[in-house]
């Protein structure tokens, strides 16, 4: 199986690959970059809301945690809400890993804003469009950019190619998008035949409309979900 996930991340996901008997190798398509623009102050927010472990990354790399870490914090899943924890946010709920989740639990919770949205220069969903209807406002400030890698590994590439990896993990659409592109020398035949593991409909959109048509997909999008997936196609490959 092949990795497409920035780091850390995606040392993380070949640790648990190596712990379920998988052999797997990494390509990230993306790195993340903390922008250094100005950051509102925390006087005034009602709450914090991350929809990334990596906007908590940035926070940490701009040292600006302190300044709000006494906010209540929404986060857009289980992952984020550790990673949050851990960087030193003491209020912290889960909407479990889904974004209409989150936005369904800002809803609910009756806080009518600002919020404080630390976010990607390139993001996947409006957050602000979607809790508009909730007379919520919100402060988006674009603390990272994720940079999309300019080519896969030759060794890597050649693997495809060939058939010596058989499977692809794919967490987000943009890296769909990106892996797509960087792979367009696959001939049709192969993008047929490689299995796609995808974490969304979403996500595996922009594979469809490339062609690669051997498309599965997570039960709920989170890690946990993407490794029960993994764990299924590896059985059903080796009939155990």
């Amino acid at each position: 199986m092949l990795v497409t996930r920035p780091e850390p991340d995606a040392q993380s996901t070949l640790a648990r690959l190596t712990a379920l008997d998988i052999v797997a190798d990494i390509a990230p398509l993306m790195v993340r970059e903390t922008l250094d623009v100005s950051l509102p102050p925390a006087n005034g927010f009602q709450a914090v809301v991350l929809t990334s472990a990596n906007a908590v990354r940035s926070l940490v790399d701009r040292g600006v945690v302190a300044d709000y870490a006494h906010l209540p914090v929404f986060a857009v899943g289980d992952r984020t809400k550790g990673e949050a924890e851990d960087a030193g946010f003491v209020r912290v709920s889960s909407a479990a890993g889904a974004f209409q989740d989150l936005v369904n639990a800002i809803g609910i919770s009756g806080l009518k804003g600002p919020l404080f949205y630390p976010a990607a220069k390139h993001q996947s969903a409006d957050l602000a469009k979607a809790i508009a209807p909730f007379g919520v406002m919100v402060a988006t400030s674009k603390v990272y950019e994720m940079v999309a890698a300019d080519s896969m590994p030759e060794t890597v590439l050649a693997d495809l190619a060939s058939g010596a990896i058989g499977s692809v993990l794919v967490y987000s659409r943009r890296t769909a998008e990106i892996f797509a592109g960087l792979t367009a020398t696959l001939d049709q035949s192969r993008r047929s035949a490689l299995a796609m593991l995808c974490m969304s409909e979403a996500v595996a959109e922009p594979l469809l409309a490339n062609h690669f048509n051997r498309i599965s997909l997570a039960d709920w999008p989170d890690e946990d979900a993407m490794m029960s997936l993994a764990l299924a196609f590896a059985r059903e490959q080796t009939g155990s």
